[in-house]
C-alpha cells in the first residue's frame, strides 16, 4: 500500500470516529459542554464513562458524518474553546483521581480569522504545557488524522499508540507541498518525504504502538477496531495506574523530550546538530 492510500484511508468518511469508540469502549458515556468561559466547542467530545470498571474520563475530535453535522463540527478542527473545554475535563479528572483517555482525528487546529482572534496559538500552547502537570495516567491513540499543533495540543500523554491506517505529522501533505514547493498538487511527493504513517511514526519512538485494524480498514468493522483499540489502550494504561504522581509527570516529561532529542529518528534524518 502506498503513503498516499494510507493517507486516504486515514481520512476515509466511513472511518470510525471519535465518538463510535467512545460509545464501544464505555456504553454509558455522558458528554460534557463547555469552557465554563466562552462557548462550547462541537469539534471536540468529552465527558466521563465507565472503562473497564473505572471512571474515565474520554477526549476526542469528531469530525461528522452528514454534510451539516461537519459544518456543525467543523471537520473536527478545535476552536480555542475546545482546548479550554479539553483542559477544564482534563482538571476535573485530577480532582477526582480519573485517568484520561484521548482519542486524536483532526486535519488541524481551525485557522480561521475569529479562532486567531481569540487566541488560538495561545490556547494550544496553554493546552501543551497543562498536560504535562495533570497528575493522573493519560493514554491517547491517534485514530486517524493527526495534523500538526492541533493534535499535538491533545496528545501530551503518558503513551501514545496509532491505528494502523493513521497518520501523525507536522503539517498536512497539501500544506507541506505548499510550503514547501508552492505547489500543492505535489501532495503525494510531501506525504512521502513527511514520513507520517504509523510504521514510520512508530518507528522513530515518536509513539509506543500500532494498533492492528481489521482486514480491509477500521472502516469495513466497527466494533472489531474497537476491540482492537480497547485492548492496546487498556494494555498502555494498566501500568500508569499505580503509578505515584510525581514519577508519572517527570515520565511523561522525560518522554517527550526524548523525542525532543530525535535520537530514535537519527537513521531517518541524521544526528541532531547542536
Amino acid at each position: 500500500m502506498s503513503v498516499w492510500e494510507i493517507v486516504e484511508l486515514a481520512r476515509h468518511p466511513d472511518r470510525p470516529y471519535s465518538l463510535d469508540y467512545i460509545r464501544r469502549l464505555a456504553p454509558d458515556f455522558i458528554e460534557l459542554h463547555g469552557d465554563r468561559l466562552s462557548a462550547d466547542d462541537p469539534a471536540l467530545v468529552g465527558g466521563v464513562g465507565t472503562w473497564h470498571g473505572r471512571t474515565t474520563v474520554f477526549l476526542g475530535h469528531q469530525k461528522g458524518r452528514s454534510l451539516k453535522e461537519r459544518v456543525a463540527r467543523n471537520w473536527g478542527m478545535m476552536h480555542p474553546e475546545g482546548y479550554r473545554k479539553a483542559l477544564r475535563l482534563a482538571h476535573h479528572a485530577a480532582k477526582f483521581g480519573f485517568p484520561i483517555v484521548s482519542l486524536i482525528d483532526t486535519p488541524g487546529a481551525y485557522p480561521g480569522a475569529g479562532a486567531e482572534e481569540r487566541g488560538i496559538a495561545a490556547a494550544i500552547a496553554t493546552a501543551i504545557m497543562d498536560w504535562f502537570r495533570i497528575p493522573v495516567p493519560i493514554v491517547a491513540a491517534v485514530i486517524g488524522e493527526g495534523g500538526s499543533g492541533g493534535a499535538l495540543g491533545m496528545a501530551i500523554a503518558d503513551r501514545v499508540i496509532m491505528l494502523e491506517n493513521s497518520i501523525y505529522s507536522v503539517a498536512s501533505p497539501e500544506a507541506a507541498a505548499s510550503i514547501v514547493w508552492r505547489d500543492n498538487s505535489r501532495k503525494v511527493e510531501a506525504a512521502e518525504q513527511l514520513q507520517l504513517t504509523s510504521r514510520e511514526i512508530v518507528a522513530m519512538g515518536v509513539v509506543e504502538e500500532v494498533v492492528p485494524e481489521p482486514k480491509g480498514s477500521a472502516s469495513a468493522d466497527y466494533d472489531a477496531a474497537a476491540k482492537s483499540l480497547d485492548e492496546a489502550l487498556f494494555r498502555h494504561m494498566q501500568p500508569l495506574l499505580d503509578e505515584p504522581a510525581p514519577r508519572l509527570l517527570q515520565h511523561r516529561y522525560d518522554r517527550f523530550r526524548y523525542i525532543d532529542s530525535l535520537i530514535a529518528a537519527e537513521p531517518h534524518f541524521g544526528p541532531k546538530i547542536d
